[in-house]
């Protein structure tokens, strides 16, 4: 005789509370005590309960045609510096024209705090959707473990600040900075400096190991740093503060495009002309690089390639093709223009 499917009684039985409890939690309505809802998932995973619409999608083999494109941030400005930043529109077209093009359609959401992060988890446990994408930008964000604690297929663009057994696509942020010095050390650049990121973001991090290590390989072993974070205002001050405790430099790099336009702002404004007094190299090969005066040399980031691959392989995971966590790493190649 089949072992009948765990329902919302047996977890409600489990957790200790009520039917009705157990359904605000599996779709994430917001007004449930965090302690509660610990309950509630915790009894989910023992009874091994799946929401209706999942258990008939894995049923009928018959998915929802849905992807989440999970954005996860802070602060309640948090959707509208996605959209001022051209890297996340280059992630939405690399992830459509793969969805596009198998009849799927990307569902868009936001996770800028932790009430967020829980709707999140609900509307994907009870399968409103066939798996996550998750572009972050918090170092360590708890996102990607509450999805795969939830057993919602998962793939982040980046890899994870922590050991999270989870399928990724990345970039060699390291190689990726070492041609950044490379191209300013072949320009004759000797008094160089950087608009970095902070510490905790693993790609800001790589990328300004492999701008340090090629000049230091060509003996430049002090390089200046700023801080910035990934805005072009924030590039504006780094580059200010630079140009004021440091105004023999000749060479800039940036850790995104964004940074490399403030900083071209506050160069030209301070009388210096790019490249022939200054030398500026940014990161991504984002829109803005084209729009930047001048037009930036910068490293290109394939992010639209790399969506479509982050998408291709959750495909995978929700067919069962394959589900072992991987990492797919892309190199990075200079671009360059007028800037250096």
């Amino acid at each position: 005789m089949n072992r009948r499917s765990p329902t919302l009684e047996d977890v409600a039985r489990e957790a200790g509370v009520s039917r009705a409890t157990v359904s605000r939690v599996v779709n994430g309505v917001r007004n449930v005590d965090p302690g509660i809802q610990e309950l509630v998932r915790n009894a989910i995973e023992r009874t091994g309960y799946t929401p209706n619409r999942a258990a008939r999608a894995l049923v009928t083999r018959h998915p929802t045609g849905s992807v989440a494109l999970v954005v996860s941030g802070a602060g309640d400005a948090f959707a509208g510096r996605v959209f001022a930043d051209p890297f996340f529109g280059r992630v939405v077209n690399g992830v459509v024209g793969y969805l596009r093009s198998r009849a799927m359609q990307p569902v868009l959401l936001f996770a800028e705090s932790p009430v967020a992060r829980e709707q999140v988890v609900g509307y994907l446990r009870q399968g409103s959707a066939d798996g996550a994408l998750v572009v972050s930008v918090q170092p360590d964000d708890p996102l990607p473990d509450l999805l795969l604690a939830a057993r919602v297929p998962t793939v982040l663009f980046a890899r994870p600040a922590r050991d999270t057994p989870v399928s990724c696509v990345d970039l060699d942020h390291y190689a990726g900075g070492r041609l950044a010095g490379e191209h300013l050390l072949a320009r004759g650049c000797g008094r160089m400096a950087t608009i970095c990121t902070s510490p905790e973001v693993r790609a800001g991090r790589a990328r300004l190991a492999g701008f340090r290590d090629a000049l230091a390989r060509a003996g430049h072993g002090s390089v200046p740093a700023a801080e910035g974070s990934f805005s072009l205002d924030s590039g504006a001050t780094a580059m200010a503060a630079l140009l004021r405790d440091h105004p023999e430099v000749d060479g800039v790099f940036a850790a995104n495009d964004l940074m490399a336009q403030g900083a071209c702002h506050v160069l030209r404004e301070a009388g210096r002309r790019i490249p022939e007094d200054v030398a500026v190299v940014g990161f991504d090969d984002s829109s803005v690089a084209v729009t930047c005066r001048p037009p930036l040399t910068t490293v290109r980031q394939p992010v639209e390639e790399m969506a479509a691959a982050m998408a291709g392989m959750l495909e995978e995971q929700v067919r069962g093709v394959r589900t072992a966590p991987r990492t797919l790493v892309f190199a990075p190649q200079l671009v360059v223009r007028e800037s250096a």
